[in-house]
């Protein structure tokens, strides 16, 4: 007898080829094709999160977003920090917000300046009364043909948001949180098994994996608590703003359960790790991978 409850994590989301496509970086959600699912028609909240204060980097769309709708749905407030450029996609997130009956705090900028980070904090102290949570997710990637051709620019870039960036948000976090707050970094399967045309993210997100951990250990007598998330291939902006159309119709078919993520896959770890449910866990890395191994 088969449990008609049961849901095939093979076909839960498309396993179709997805279209050729680009876009400039950081890339927009209604460009995209097929659009990603943040779970907005299916999370539903439990209020685990209740009245606790969350910022969160790349807030305005893919991973960010699904976050951002999540923790709204269990009862936090939330700021989403988010490029000027990605305007459009910020204030959607924030309709989002809005919906689950929280008012959302936007904040633009560009996470490259160390003034911006500590305003950051600053403004979302200021508008909350505090910090519990702050999630570390925003990042830049572009498809590398060598390491001959990787350009100092660009370089920068990745190392300024990817490593730079987490470390001015703690640094002028921690000060403000008190015990049973959390900080949630986002590093990569990336960080793990790196891809040569990736090598420069790659090394970021294994930087965040050595970051989380030292984290951890440092502020664990504290009572705060330092994780991370390792997604595997996930349907966001970030994937046609990367720069390989071309690789785009198999992306996600090398994962055991055949097909890219989408972020509402994500949300549920990201909530654990922040709620009371994970009040042991600390210094982990949490993989949402399609099966990948870490």
């Amino acid at each position: 007898m088969t449990n008609d409850q049961l849901i095939d994590p093979t076909t839960k989301h498309t396993t179709d080829r997805f279209p050729k496509q680009e876009q400039e970086s950081p890339g927009l959600t209604d460009a995209m094709s097929p659009l990603p699912d943040h779970g907005e028609q299916s999370y539903r909240g439990h209020r685990r999160l209740e009245g606790r204060r969350a910022l969160i980097t790349g807030g305005d769309s893919g991973i960010g977003r699904a976050v951002a709708i999540a923790f709204a749905r269990e009862g936090a407030r939330v700021a989403i920090a988010y490029l000027p450029s990605e305007q459009v996609d910020a204030e959607e997130t924030a309709n989002w917000i809005t919906d689950a009956g929280s008012e959302p705090l936007l904040l633009p900028g560009d996470l490259r300046s160390e003034r911006h980070c500590s305003e950051l904090i600053e403004q979302t102290e200021h508008a909350f009364g505090g910090l519990d949570l702050l999630v570390l997710n925003a990042a830049h990637q572009r498809d590398r043909g060598g390491i001959d051709q990787i350009p100092t620019d660009d370089f920068e870039v990745v190392m300024r948001v990817n490593l730079f960036a987490p470390v001015f948000l703690a640094r002028a976090a921690v000060p403000l949180m008190d015990a049973g707050a959390s900080i949630i970094t986002t590093t990569s399967i990336q960080g793990f098994e790196p891809s040569t045309n990736l090598i420069d993210y790659a090394m970021t997100k294994a930087a965040l994996v050595a970051f989380t951990m030292a984290l951890a250990e440092e502020l664990g007598p504290r009572g705060i608590r330092v994780n991370a998330v390792a997604p595997g291939p996930i349907w966001t902006p970030l994937i046609p703003a990367t720069g390989w159309p071309d690789k785009l119709p198999d992306f996600g078919k090398n994962t055991p359960l055949g097909r890219a993520g989408q972020p509402a896959e994500l949300a549920g770890a990201y909530v654990y790790l922040a709620s009371d449910d994970a009040s042991y866990v600390s210094g982990a890395v949490l993989p949402v991978t399609g099966g990948r191994s870490l």
